[in-house]
């Protein structure tokens, strides 16, 4: 029996294959629970559209993460810290402050997407940290942190 998988089936193929399994398998277990269907025209045209319809939406939000990166170039994140007796700053400015930051401007980003985890903003000065927007679109985020002002 042909059938064309709806979804990754583990040892059996990905989804939108055409795979050759057995009658009892297809019937009884691949098409009852929705993770195949017949090989025919009709289904196979579906396929088709299906594919289509992915590959429109895929270069769709590719489009939008490189849209997202050019304004990400175009910004500097401001924040300020304390510094300590040497000089050093005191704490770090974390992934959630960024995220924050970033929001303000229209810009969301999930912390998952950050590709240098390592990277912390822990000293003063310029900064950059780098984001997977979209399957290989990377955005850098500038970060810019100053010396806070103390208050008297």
């Amino acid at each position: 029996m042909e059938v064309i998988l709806k979804k990754d089936v583990n040892k059996v193929g990905k989804k939108g294959q055409i795979v050759t399994v057995s009658d009892g398998y297809g019937a009884n277990f691949l098409i009852p629970n929705g993770l195949a269907v017949l090989n025919n025209k009709a289904n196979l045209a579906i396929l088709h559209k299906e594919e289509e319809e992915e590959r429109r939406l895929d270069a769709l939000k590719r489009e939008e993460a490189k849209e997202v990166s050019k304004k990400l170039e175009s910004i500097t994140l401001e924040f300020e810290a304390s510094a300590g007796r040497g000089g050093d700053m005191i704490g770090t400015i974390s992934t959630k402050q960024i995220i924050e930051a970033l929001k303000k401007h229209d810009i969301k980003i999930d912390k998952k997407m950050i590709v240098e985890k390592d990277v912390i903003v822990n000293g003063f000065g310029k900064t950059t940290l780098k984001v997977d927007l979209y399957k290989g679109v990377i955005g850098v985020i500038n970060i810019h942190v100053s010396l806070k002002e103390k208050t008297k």
